[in-house]
């Protein structure tokens, strides 16, 4: 998978689950308000994370995730250690 499709199907998941207009999504809006996120959307957000990318999210990593863009980096590093490790 490509980073740009992985960076579509983020976006895709992130606007039908937390209801965001997709122009209100850009690489360094902050994750947190732009999705109204509260600790459970986190979790749901964690787990449609593993789902859809097959990787393990661990907290501390998630900790450091402020923007879009932050996401994006991470799923897609943590999608090319699982492709490499």
């Amino acid at each position: 998978m490509t980073n740009e499709a992985i960076i579509s199907s983020i976006n895709t998941f992130l606007i039908e689950e937390f209801e965001t207009d997709a122009n209100a999504i850009t690489p360094n809006a902050s994750l947190k308000e732009t999705l109204e996120l509260d600790s459970l959307d986190y979790i749901d957000l964690v787990v449609i994370l593993e789902g859809n990318f097959g990787i393990k999210v661990k907290q501390e990593d998630f900790i450091g995730i402020a923007t879009f863009n932050d996401l994006y980096n991470y799923v897609i590093s943590k999608t090319q250690q699982t492709v490499t490790g």
